[in-house]
Protein backbone atom coordinates (compact mmCIF):
# COMPACT_ATOMS: atom_id res chain seq x y z
CA UNK A 1 0.00 0.00 0.00
CA UNK A 2 2.79 2.44 0.89
CA UNK A 3 4.45 1.92 -2.52
CA UNK A 4 1.22 2.72 -4.33
CA UNK A 5 0.58 5.83 -2.23
CA UNK A 6 4.16 6.94 -2.84
CA UNK A 7 3.68 6.69 -6.61
CA UNK A 8 0.35 8.55 -6.51
CA UNK A 9 2.02 11.36 -4.59
CA UNK A 10 5.04 11.40 -6.90
CA UNK A 11 2.87 11.83 -9.97
CA UNK A 12 -0.33 13.62 -9.05
CA UNK A 13 -0.75 14.90 -5.50
CA UNK A 14 0.34 18.14 -3.86
CA UNK A 15 -1.10 17.48 -0.42
CA UNK A 16 0.89 14.95 1.62
CA UNK A 17 -1.42 15.09 4.67
CA UNK A 18 -3.85 12.46 3.44
CA UNK A 19 -2.17 9.10 4.09
CA UNK A 20 -4.93 7.56 6.21
CA UNK A 21 -7.68 8.86 3.90
CA UNK A 22 -5.86 7.39 0.91
CA UNK A 23 -5.56 4.01 2.62
CA UNK A 24 -9.31 3.79 3.24
CA UNK A 25 -9.99 4.94 -0.33
CA UNK A 26 -7.61 2.52 -2.03
CA UNK A 27 -8.88 -0.44 -0.02
CA UNK A 28 -12.49 0.27 -1.01
CA UNK A 29 -13.55 1.00 2.58
CA UNK A 30 -14.73 4.45 1.47
CA UNK A 31 -14.54 6.40 -1.77
CA UNK A 32 -13.31 9.98 -1.67
CA UNK A 33 -12.82 12.66 -4.30
CA UNK A 34 -9.37 14.22 -4.03
CA UNK A 35 -8.55 17.77 -5.08
CA UNK A 36 -5.48 17.72 -7.31
CA UNK A 37 -5.11 21.48 -6.85
CA UNK A 38 -3.91 23.41 -3.83
CA UNK A 39 -3.70 27.20 -3.50
CA UNK A 40 -4.45 27.61 -7.20
CA UNK A 41 -1.66 25.21 -8.29
CA UNK A 42 -1.70 21.66 -9.65
CA UNK A 43 0.65 18.93 -10.89
CA UNK A 44 -1.92 16.82 -12.72
CA UNK A 45 -4.23 17.14 -15.73
CA UNK A 46 -6.99 14.54 -16.10
CA UNK A 47 -8.93 14.00 -19.34
CA UNK A 48 -12.18 12.00 -19.54
CA UNK A 49 -13.32 10.05 -22.60
CA UNK A 50 -16.97 9.19 -22.00
CA UNK A 51 -18.50 5.93 -23.10
CA UNK A 52 -19.63 6.01 -26.73
CA UNK A 53 -20.93 3.52 -29.28
CA UNK A 54 -18.56 1.37 -31.26
CA UNK A 55 -15.79 1.75 -28.64
CA UNK A 56 -15.16 5.25 -29.96
CA UNK A 57 -14.13 6.36 -26.45
CA UNK A 58 -11.21 3.93 -26.50
CA UNK A 59 -10.19 4.83 -30.05
CA UNK A 60 -10.31 8.53 -29.19
CA UNK A 61 -8.20 8.03 -26.08
CA UNK A 62 -5.60 6.18 -28.15
CA UNK A 63 -5.47 8.97 -30.72
CA UNK A 64 -4.93 11.62 -28.05
CA UNK A 65 -2.40 9.55 -26.10
CA UNK A 66 -0.39 8.97 -29.27
CA UNK A 67 -0.59 12.65 -30.23
CA UNK A 68 0.73 13.69 -26.82
CA UNK A 69 3.83 11.62 -27.49
CA UNK A 70 4.36 11.92 -31.25
CA UNK A 71 3.17 15.49 -31.90
CA UNK A 72 3.99 17.19 -28.59
CA UNK A 73 7.01 15.13 -27.43
CA UNK A 74 5.51 14.42 -24.01
CA UNK A 75 6.02 11.23 -22.00
CA UNK A 76 3.32 8.56 -22.01
CA UNK A 77 0.34 9.41 -19.79
CA UNK A 78 -1.28 7.02 -17.32
CA UNK A 79 -4.48 5.33 -18.50
CA UNK A 80 -7.36 4.33 -16.24
CA UNK A 81 -10.94 3.13 -16.25
CA UNK A 82 -13.27 5.08 -13.98
CA UNK A 83 -15.38 2.16 -12.86
CA UNK A 84 -18.47 3.36 -14.63
CA UNK A 85 -18.59 6.05 -17.30
CA UNK A 86 -15.24 6.82 -18.88
CA UNK A 87 -11.64 6.14 -19.66
CA UNK A 88 -9.16 8.68 -18.31
CA UNK A 89 -5.75 9.96 -19.28
CA UNK A 90 -3.55 11.28 -16.46
CA UNK A 91 -0.75 13.76 -17.21
CA UNK A 92 1.82 14.33 -14.48
CA UNK A 93 3.84 17.56 -14.25
CA UNK A 94 7.28 17.74 -12.67
CA UNK A 95 6.57 21.20 -11.24
CA UNK A 96 3.26 22.72 -10.12
CA UNK A 97 1.58 25.12 -12.54
CA UNK A 98 -1.40 27.40 -12.00
CA UNK A 99 -4.80 25.84 -12.51
CA UNK A 100 -5.46 28.55 -15.09
CA UNK A 101 -2.42 27.50 -17.13
CA UNK A 102 -3.50 23.87 -16.86
CA UNK A 103 -6.96 24.87 -18.10
CA UNK A 104 -5.43 26.78 -21.04
CA UNK A 105 -3.33 23.77 -22.00
CA UNK A 106 -6.31 21.42 -21.83
CA UNK A 107 -8.45 23.83 -23.86
CA UNK A 108 -5.83 23.97 -26.63
CA UNK A 109 -5.40 20.20 -26.57
CA UNK A 110 -9.17 19.75 -26.72
CA UNK A 111 -9.45 22.14 -29.67
CA UNK A 112 -6.66 20.41 -31.57
CA UNK A 113 -7.54 16.74 -31.11
CA UNK A 114 -10.98 15.98 -29.65
CA UNK A 115 -13.15 19.07 -29.90
CA UNK A 116 -16.41 17.10 -30.15
CA UNK A 117 -15.81 15.43 -26.76
CA UNK A 118 -17.60 17.17 -23.87
CA UNK A 119 -15.14 17.82 -21.03
CA UNK A 120 -14.87 19.97 -17.91
CA UNK A 121 -11.85 22.19 -18.54
CA UNK A 122 -11.58 23.44 -14.97
CA UNK A 123 -12.08 20.26 -12.96
CA UNK A 124 -9.47 19.38 -10.34
CA UNK A 125 -11.49 17.15 -8.01
CA UNK A 126 -11.40 13.47 -9.02
CA UNK A 127 -11.54 9.97 -7.55
CA UNK A 128 -8.02 8.54 -7.66
CA UNK A 129 -7.68 4.96 -8.90
CA UNK A 130 -7.76 2.34 -7.66
CA UNK A 131 -11.06 2.79 -5.88
CA UNK A 132 -14.59 1.42 -5.72
CA UNK A 133 -17.15 3.18 -7.92
CA UNK A 134 -20.10 3.51 -5.55
CA UNK A 135 -22.82 3.61 -8.23
CA UNK A 136 -21.70 0.59 -10.27
CA UNK A 137 -19.84 -1.56 -7.74
CA UNK A 138 -16.93 -1.82 -10.20
CA UNK A 139 -13.37 -0.79 -9.49
CA UNK A 140 -11.62 2.16 -11.04
CA UNK A 141 -8.09 1.12 -11.92
CA UNK A 142 -4.96 2.15 -13.75
CA UNK A 143 -4.52 -0.22 -16.67
CA UNK A 144 -1.94 -1.38 -19.15
CA UNK A 145 -2.79 0.50 -22.39
CA UNK A 146 -2.46 -2.78 -24.28
CA UNK A 147 -5.50 -4.24 -22.49
CA UNK A 148 -7.67 -1.12 -22.56
CA UNK A 149 -9.85 -2.16 -25.46
CA UNK A 150 -11.02 -5.23 -23.54
CA UNK A 151 -12.63 -2.96 -20.92
CA UNK A 152 -14.42 -0.63 -23.32
CA UNK A 153 -17.87 -1.94 -22.39
CA UNK A 154 -17.78 -2.08 -18.57
CA UNK A 155 -15.03 0.51 -17.93
CA UNK A 156 -14.25 -1.08 -14.60
CA UNK A 157 -13.01 -4.23 -12.85
CA UNK A 158 -15.18 -6.64 -10.89
CA UNK A 159 -12.40 -7.34 -8.39
CA UNK A 160 -10.03 -4.88 -6.72
CA UNK A 161 -6.76 -4.58 -8.67
CA UNK A 162 -3.52 -5.78 -7.13
CA UNK A 163 -1.79 -2.92 -5.28
CA UNK A 164 1.70 -3.92 -6.42
CA UNK A 165 0.56 -4.12 -10.05
CA UNK A 166 -0.97 -0.66 -9.79
CA UNK A 167 2.26 0.71 -8.35
CA UNK A 168 4.23 -1.04 -11.11
CA UNK A 169 2.14 0.70 -13.80
CA UNK A 170 2.80 4.07 -12.20
CA UNK A 171 6.50 3.72 -11.43
CA UNK A 172 7.26 3.39 -15.16
CA UNK A 173 5.73 6.79 -15.88
CA UNK A 174 7.70 10.01 -16.17
CA UNK A 175 6.61 13.48 -15.17
CA UNK A 176 6.45 16.20 -17.83
CA UNK A 177 9.44 18.48 -17.38
CA UNK A 178 9.04 22.26 -17.33
CA UNK A 179 10.79 22.51 -20.71
CA UNK A 180 8.66 19.79 -22.31
CA UNK A 181 5.44 21.38 -21.07
CA UNK A 182 6.47 24.82 -22.35
CA UNK A 183 7.33 23.30 -25.74
CA UNK A 184 3.98 21.47 -25.93
CA UNK A 185 2.07 24.61 -24.95
CA UNK A 186 3.92 26.64 -27.58
CA UNK A 187 3.24 23.99 -30.25
CA UNK A 188 -0.48 23.98 -29.47
CA UNK A 189 -0.69 27.77 -29.43
CA UNK A 190 1.08 28.07 -32.80
CA UNK A 191 -1.22 25.44 -34.29
CA UNK A 192 -4.29 27.21 -32.94
CA UNK A 193 -3.11 30.55 -34.33
CA UNK A 194 -2.39 29.02 -37.74
CA UNK A 195 -5.85 27.44 -37.93
CA UNK A 196 -7.54 30.73 -37.01
CA UNK A 197 -5.51 32.64 -39.61
CA UNK A 198 -6.10 30.18 -42.44
CA UNK A 199 -8.58 31.54 -45.04
CA UNK A 200 -11.85 29.70 -45.49
CA UNK A 201 -11.96 27.59 -48.68
CA UNK A 202 -13.85 29.24 -51.55
CA UNK A 203 -16.27 26.93 -53.39
CA UNK A 204 -15.54 26.61 -57.08
CA UNK A 205 -18.43 26.81 -59.52
CA UNK A 206 -16.39 24.80 -62.00
CA UNK A 207 -16.27 21.82 -59.63
CA UNK A 208 -19.58 21.49 -57.75
CA UNK A 209 -19.14 20.51 -54.11
CA UNK A 210 -20.37 17.24 -52.71
CA UNK A 211 -20.88 15.70 -56.15
CA UNK A 212 -18.85 12.77 -57.39
CA UNK A 213 -19.03 13.27 -61.14
CA UNK A 214 -17.85 9.78 -61.92
CA UNK A 215 -20.91 8.37 -60.14
CA UNK A 216 -23.47 11.06 -61.10
CA UNK A 217 -26.16 10.75 -63.73
CA UNK A 218 -26.91 13.59 -66.14
CA UNK A 219 -30.01 14.42 -64.11
CA UNK A 220 -27.92 14.58 -60.90
CA UNK A 221 -25.51 17.04 -62.50
CA UNK A 222 -28.30 19.28 -63.82
CA UNK A 223 -30.04 19.39 -60.42
CA UNK A 224 -26.79 20.19 -58.63
CA UNK A 225 -25.93 23.01 -61.04
CA UNK A 226 -29.42 24.46 -60.67
CA UNK A 227 -28.95 24.43 -56.88
CA UNK A 228 -25.84 26.56 -57.40
CA UNK A 229 -27.72 28.98 -59.67
CA UNK A 230 -26.01 27.76 -62.83
CA UNK A 231 -27.94 27.08 -66.05
CA UNK A 232 -26.09 24.30 -67.86
CA UNK A 233 -25.55 24.30 -71.61
CA UNK A 234 -24.76 20.97 -73.21
CA UNK A 235 -23.06 20.61 -76.59
CA UNK A 236 -23.16 17.30 -78.37
CA UNK A 237 -20.13 16.42 -80.42
CA UNK A 238 -20.68 13.87 -83.14
CA UNK A 239 -17.85 11.51 -83.74
CA UNK A 240 -16.71 11.02 -87.31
Amino acid sequence: MDKLISELRRLFLLNADNHQRLQHHLRGEATFAFDLAQDGMTRAIVIDFHKASGEQHWLRLCEVANALQSDLDLPAPAVSVSGGESYRLWLSLASPISTERARQFLALLHKAYFEDEAIDLGRTVVELPPCLHVATGLWASFINPGMGGALAEDLGLEMPPNELSQAAFLEKLHCISDEAFAHAMDTLQRRHTAVKAAPAPVPSAATPQSLLLKDATLEDIVKHLHALGIEPTFRHVLKN
